[in-house]
């Protein structure tokens, strides 16, 4: 496996929701997930918003998308758009 090959299988990836699509380039996508409360074991959903970049502007608002973790784009982009679920 080559060095370039080692670093993507160790990137982080995630499935979200595109929330906006107002910037150039770029789109807000929704990560949520559950969370399990310790004492008393409660699950509740949390969700995190991450600045993707999206070179070719295929994702539209609402869609399913899946991201990956890249080299730092902008000072908020720091994800790649890997491809358009729906």
């Amino acid at each position: 496996m080559s060095d370039k090959q080692t670093q993507l299988a160790n990137a982080r990836k995630f499935e979200g929701e595109v929330v906006s699509t107002a910037m150039n380039r770029t789109i807000i996508v929704r990560v949520d997930a559950m969370v399990l409360n310790a004492k008393y074991n409660k699950n509740y959903k949390v969700s995190k918003r991450y600045a993707v970049h999206d070179e070719k502007a295929m994702a539209k608002k609402g869609d399913r998308v899946q991201i990956v973790e890249c080299r730092p784009i902008s000072k908020t982009k720091k994800w790649r758009l890997v491809e358009v679920l729906k």
